[in-house]
């Protein structure tokens, strides 16, 4: 009697939360599967049932590819180099001095911004006439390697994936600070009387304490990097010739340029299957804390 009562009261609690979740959740992300299996202009109830026709079209369609292409390069590289930037700042601010506190709130100042401030403010320091950067390039005489950033197909990716690194960095170095505040002064000290300090610690000893922390800020990124659209919009539209197109701005195209909504879902379908695919691979490679067995 007393477990059904609990059984019962733990489905009143949950009850709602499942409900809204199967509403705003699951019911669109099943909607989204439906749609993608139509060729649907998006502005009537007409659709024209083709079953699998836009994913294998999918297959074949090259500016997609270089889509996914892009968007695992900015995980990859820009991933890499925003999460060892964060690593870095973070142990570098854990002093209780009132700099480093001023400093820690100052690296968050980007994650306050919307996407869109950081976009137009980016877009004005790569600007080729009065941007800070091609200015600042002429000032030190280095006229020889001024580029019009955005608008050139070898660098307009990485000048994106230098603006998303700049606002996204501030979130791991808030995570990564408050891990490293975690590991216990007991551990420290006991690192630093067996003769680990300076960077051999931080490698054998905080480096591994980090585990944890770590799994949450891969794939936190790679779902932030696999969905990255806005930037992207507004600093290039994916352009010069989809040299820095992603998945969700080819996905905006074909839906709102386009009118190509079925073909439009397909991708959303496939972006899920990936992000999905690649979360679940990061959970598995991080499934077991190395530590934990020694």
């Amino acid at each position: 009697m007393r477990r059904r009562s609990e059984r019962i009261f733990a489905f009143t609690f949950l009850a709602p939360a499942v409900s809204i979740y199967a509403i705003f959740v699951i019911w669109p992300l099943l909607q989204a599967f439906d749609f993608s299996l139509y060729r649907w202009r998006g502005v009537s109830l007409q659709r024209t049932f083709i079953g699998l026709k836009n994913f294998i079209d999918l297959v074949h369609d090259t500016a997609f590819h270089k889509a996914v292409q892009n968007n695992l390069v900015l995980l990859f590289v820009g991933g890499f180099f925003c999460l060892l930037l964060a690593i870095i700042v973070a142990h570098a601010l854990q002093g209780r001095t009132t700099g480093a506190k001023m400093l820690r709130g100052i690296v968050l100042v980007p994650q306050m911004l919307s996407l869109a401030v950081v976009a137009i403010l980016w877009q004005f320091i790569f600007s080729p006439d009065i941007g800070l950067l091609t200015s600042g390039m002429h000032a030190l005489h280095l006229d020889k390697y001024v580029h019009t950033w955005l608008g050139e197909s070898k660098t307009a990716l990485g000048a994106v994936g230098i603006a998303f690194v700049w606002w996204a960095a501030g979130f791991y170095v808030m995570l990564f600070s408050a891990a490293l505040r975690g590991i216990p002064e007991e551990v420290k000290e006991a690192a630093e009387l067996d003769g680990a300090i300076g960077l051999k610690r931080f490698w054998r000893v905080t480096w591994p304490m980090l585990w944890s922390i770590k799994r949450v800020c891969v794939v936190h990124l790679t779902i932030t990097v696999m969905n990255v659209f806005v930037l992207v919009y507004l600093m290039t539209n994916g352009g010069p010739d989809r040299a820095s197109e992603t998945m969700l701005t080819y996905l905006y195209e074909n839906a709102f340029k386009n009118f190509e909504f079925g073909y439009a879902t397909a991708i959303a379908v496939v972006n899920f299957v990936v992000v999905m695919g690649l979360s679940g691979l990061i959970l598995f490679m991080f499934r077991r804390n190395p530590e934990a067995s020694r």
